[in-house]
C-alpha cells in the first residue's frame, strides 16, 4: 500500500558559519520607512530582519566557491579564471562565445548597442525592467507576446511563461523580418511571477523564428529553475536530469544575457554568451569601453572562478529541488491563510497580488508599494514592488498600468530556513488581517529611469 506520509524537500548541504540578524521595533520601523519614503530600496540594511528585496547577488556561496576565490588570478588579461570560466559555459550551457560583464544589465547594454537599431520592435515574452530600458535607450520598442494566461494570477496553466506565436507572427506580418533584430526569451519569467516556458513552446519558437532569420536570445538567469518545471510537468522530461534539461533549452537560442548574481550563486558578474562569431567580435571590443578588457570584464579573477563553481552547483538536481522546494512552501503556507497570490507558484519567490489584497486601492494609489511598506511595518521583512511603479512611464509621459500589481517575495538561494518562512507568512497573514484600514500612497519624488529604486512616497 502506498504511504500517505508527505515526503519532504530537505536542504542538500549543512550550515558551517552563520550571520546575526537586526531585531527590530515597531517604532523603529515606523521612523526608518518614513526616512526611507516608504521605498523598501531606500531602507539600510542595518534595519532589515530578513531581506527578500532582490535575490539577485543575495546567496550564500558554498564551501567550494570561497576555496575558488583564494584561486583568483588576477592578472588583468588572460586570467586563468576566465578560461576555467569559459569553459564551463560551453560545457554546461553550450554557447560558442563568452563575454563577462560586471553584472546582467552589462551584457544587456552591449547586446542591444550592437543588435538595436532605431526604430526596431523586440518581442518578448513579458518585459524586465533593465532589459526594456536598454532595448528603449538603443532606440528600439519592446513588445509583449506572452501567452494570456500570464496576466491572470489566479490561471494555473503551467507554463505561462510561453510565447504566443500568434502575437509574434503578426508583429512580423505587421514590421517586417528585418524590424525585428532577435526575440528576447526569458525563462522562468520574472515579472510573470517566475513562471516558466515549456520545451514545446521553445521548439515551436525556434522553428518560426528560423523561417524569418530572426535570432532568439535568451535572458537565463533562472533558467535551471525553469528545467525544474519542465522536469516536473512536462511529458517526456521525468527522468532527464537538469543538467540536460537546461542544455536543450539553450540549443533553441543564439545567445543569452546572464546575471549570474541569481543562478550561478555569486555576489556579482553576469556574461553575454552567443554562437555568432561576428556578433561575439563587435562584443569583445565594446566591453572594453563600458566593462573592462574581454577577459575579464569588470570582474576580479575570483569572481569569475566563483561563478564557474556556482554555475555547476546550479545544476545539480537536489540543489534546484530544495531550491524551488522552499518558494513552494511559503507560497502554500501563504495561501492557507488565505493570502493571494500568482498560481502556480513560481521558482524563486513568491508574488503577492496586491490588486486582490487591497482591492479599495486604486492602481494610481500603488496598491503593491503600500502594501511592501505594510509587511516591513509589521515585522522587518522588506519585499519590493512589482506593479505600476515597476512598470514606469511610456514615451509621452504616461503610466504603465501593467494586469499584474505584484509585491514580489524572492527567496534568497541557501540563507533562510523554514522557520524564517513561516515568520514571513504569518507577518503577511497579520497584515491582511488588517487589510481593510490600509491606505495608499502618492509618489512625491520620481528620478528619470528606472523609478522604483529611488522614488519616493507619502502616504495619502
Amino acid at each position: 500500500m502506498k504511504s500517505k506520509i508527505r515526503k519532504s524537500w530537505a536542504e542538500p548541504y549543512k550550515i558551517k558559519m552563520v550571520e546575526l540578524l537586526q531585531m527590530t521595533t515597531a517604532t523603529h520601523r515606523k521612523k526608518v520607512m518614513q526616512e526611507a519614503g516608504f521605498n523598501t530600496f531606500l531602507l539600510k540594511s542595518a534595519d532589515v530582519y530578513i531581506d527578500l528585496l532582490t535575490y539577485s547577488g543575495t546567496s550564500a556561496m558554498s564551501d567550494r566557491q570561497w576555496a575558488g576565490m583564494m584561486l583568483g588570478d588576477e592578472a588583468y588579461a588572460g586570467s586563468r579564471n576566465f578560461y576555467h570560466l569559459e569553459e564551463v559555459v560551453q560545457n554546461c550551457y553550450g554557447y560558442k562565445y563568452l563575454v563577462p560583464t560586471h553584472q546582467g544589465r552589462g551584457a544587456e547594454n552591449i547586446l542591444s548597442k550592437i543588435l538595436i537599431k532605431k526604430g526596431d520592435i523586440i518581442p518578448g515574452n513579458m518585459y524586465f525592467t533593465t532589459t526594456r530600458l536598454h532595448q528603449e535607450l538603443a532606440g528600439g520598442k519592446f513588445e509583449d507576446i506572452i501567452i494570456d494566461e500570464a496576466h491572470d494570477p489566479e490561471n494555473e496553466f503551467p507554463f505561462k511563461g510561453n510565447v504566443d506565436l500568434n502575437k509574434l507572427e503578426k508583429l512580423i506580418k505587421k514590421h517586417g523580418a528585418h524590424k525585428i533584430p532577435y526575440v528576447s526569451m526569458a525563462t522562468s519569467v520574472n515579472m510573470a511571477g517566475g513562471q516558466p516556458i515549456s520545451m514545446e513552446n521553445l521548439r515551436a519558437l525556434r522553428a518560426l523564428t528560423k523561417k524569418h532569420g530572426i535570432r532568439v536570445i535568451h535572458d537565463m538567469t533562472r533558467v535551471a529553475e525553469n528545467a525544474h518545471f519542465i522536469q516536473q510537468r512536462e511529458k517526456g522530461y521525468h527522468n532527464k536530469p537538469i543538467a540536460a534539461i537546461v542544455k536543450e533549452i539553450n540549443s533553441y537560442t543564439d545567445g543569452a544575457t546572464m546575471s549570474a548574481k541569481k543562478d550561478a550563486l555569486v555576489n556579482i558578474g553576469g556574461f553575454l554568451a552567443v554562437n555568432d562569431w561576428d556578433v561575439f567580435e563587435e562584443a569583445r571590443n565594446m566591453v572594453v569601453v563600458y566593462e573592462g578588457l574581454h577577459t575579464y570584464g569588470g570582474l576580479a579573477g575570483r569572481d569569475m572562478e566563483a561563478m564557474a563553481i556556482g554555475i555547476k552547483e546550479s545544476l545539480n538536481d537536489d540543489h534546484i529541488h530544495a531550491r524551488v522546494g522552499q518558494v513552494i512552501y511559503l507560497g502554500e503556507k501563504m495561501m492557507s491563510y488565505g493570502v493571494p497570490i500568482v498560481k502556480p507558484i513560481g521558482g524563486h519567490g513568491i508574488f503577492v497580488d496586491a490588486k486582490k489584497f487591497l482591492p479599495h486601492i486604486p492602481q494610481h494609489q500603488f496598491p503593491a508599494q503600500t502594501l511592501a511598506a505594510e509587511v516591513y511595518l509589521d515585522s522587518g521583512v522588506r519585499t519590493m514592488e512589482r506593479g505600476v511603479v515597476s512598470a514606469g512611464r511610456k514615451a509621452n509621459g504616461e503610466n504603465y498600468f501593467p494586469k499584474l500589481e505584484l509585491v514580489r517575495f524572492t527567496i534568497p538561494r541557501r540563507v533562510y530556513t523554514q522557520a524564517h518562512m513561516d515568520v514571513i507568512a504569518e507577518s503577511t497573514a497579520r497584515v491582511f488581517e488588517r487589510r481593510n484600514k490600509i491606505k495608499g500612497l502618492k509618489m512625491i519624488y520620481e528620478p528619470k529611469y528606472l523609478r522604483f529604486f529611488q522614488a519616493k512616497f507619502q502616504p495619502l
